[in-house]
């Protein structure tokens, strides 16, 4: 009789997982697989795969072993039943609502939701959909939105760039007095730092292009279902993909629609890349969020800058919501420089840091959000979401602490 393979801790699981199953030759890593079809011998097991009832692959757009193995690993991480992945964070966020949402839906949405995605679900509107948005530090708020139609509602962890922690607790138990999808974005805080299912999250979103990739080299995305939301009580999940195992109903529905149909396939070779890194995630994000907590402090004692927005601060509004949920308060902040303080010369002064509009990278990178990833919702918007004109956004990074501080403080001057 075989023995049980033991319980394994986090990195453990993500170094081993492509071993779990049979790889070619002995090979450490699931190898690339660029073919974009598939064969089979007998035409039942082909129409078998078609159809869900078999395992397999049909076509290179739904995806092939070297992105599956990638999905294996994020379900971990996770904690979850399945895995999509895409080939960015925005197609994934896309897939969701395309695929889960009808006419006449309406989905509750955080105020303080990243550019990208906010105008994702301006785009929605613009085409009929209804959306509602609120602040989703406040539980009641989000309560106060719900309607007979509500079908949804999507938060981030950390919001980008303010830091806003969303009531993530509160919010699970709204969805769930309502019978609510709850999808939450990951992103900001990685599967290392909090697990969305810790508060009955029904879809998780990571881009993997940020903390699990980690080295600026691949765009990816990804959803998971958590095995928490009853899908057979959910309208929108069409016939033919209600397969034996509800709990895989609506990731199989966003997989068909939502990747097949839209085409954000993500390719063998960001799915190796971002596999890769996935396997430091946790060395990483502990070592960027201390950085992330020392460089908060130092700034925050500085004369030349006027307000610091990190979780980690107990200034922070949601200090102690953030300590209670998450191994540590995150490695991007946001910070206001003092009036008179140009922030285009601080920023040129710099030299370790670099200028950027990319987070989640093993290098700290800044950048003035009001004068780019915000310029085009404008002022009015900016500021009914506290985006102040001199507010810059750091993603930091795993330097040495010293030179990290020692950069910023020389280019504060």
């Amino acid at each position: 009789m075989t023995a049980p393979t033991p319980a394994r801790g986090f990195t453990t699981a993500i170094l081993h997982s492509d071993r779990d199953s049979p790889i070619e030759h002995g090979a450490l890593h699931k190898p690339l697989h660029v073919s974009v079809a598939y064969a089979y011998k007998d035409a039942h097991d082909l129409a078998a795969v078609f159809q869900g009832r078999q395992p397999g692959h049909v076509y290179g757009r739904q995806g092939n072993p070297t992105t599956a193995a990638l999905e294996t690993k994020v379900t971990a991480m996770e904690g979850g039943v399945a895995t999509v992945s895409f080939a960015t964070g925005m197609a994934a966020i896309g897939a969701i609502m395309l695929t889960l949402t009808r006419a006449g839906d309406h989905v509750v949405a955080s105020r303080y939701l990243f550019g990208n995605t906010a105008s994702l679900f301006q785009t929605l509107e613009a085409h009929g959909g209804d959306v509602t948005f609120v602040d989703a530090t406040d539980a009641a708020a989000v309560e106060a939105a719900v309607t007979p139609r509500t079908r949804l509602v999507f938060v981030e962890t950390i919001a980008n760039p303010r830091t806003q922690v969303a009531d993530l607790a509160g919010i699970g138990e709204v969805c769930a007095r309502h019978g609510l999808v709850y999808v939450v974005d990951n992103t900001m805080t990685s599967p290392w730092l909090f697990r969305p299912s810790t508060v009955g999250a029904s879809l998780v979103v990571n881009a993997l292009t940020k903390y699990i990739g980690g080295h600026g080299n691949a765009l990816g995305g990804s959803v998971t279902d958590t095995g928490l939301f009853d899908w057979t009580r959910y309208p929108a999940i069409h016939d033919a993909y209600k397969g034996a195992n509800p709990k895989l109903w609506a990731v199989t529905q966003i997989r068909k629609k939502g990747l097949r149909d839209w085409g954000g396939t993500l390719s063998a070779e960001q799915a190796h890349h971002l596999s890769a890194g996935a396997e430091t995630l946790a060395l990483r994000m502990d070592r960027q969020c201390a950085n992330a907590l020392a460089l908060a402090r130092c700034l925050a004692a500085h004369p030349s800058v006027r307000a610091v927005h990190y979780p980690g601060l107990p200034t922070h509004a949601q200090h102690e919501r953030a300590r209670t949920l998450f191994r540590a308060a995150g490695a991007l902040m946001s910070f206001e420089l003092a009036d008179g303080v140009d922030p285009f010369a601080f920023l040129n002064r710099l030299r370790v840091v670099v200028l950027s509009s990319n987070l989640g990278d093993n290098r700290t990178l800044a950048i003035p959000v009001a004068q780019t990833i915000f310029w085009e919702m404008g002022r009015e918007r900016r500021e009914a979401m506290g985006i102040a004109e001199s507010l810059i956004r750091v993603s930091v990074g795993i330097e040495d602490e010293a030179d990290l501080i020692a950069d910023v403080e020389r280019a504060l001057g």
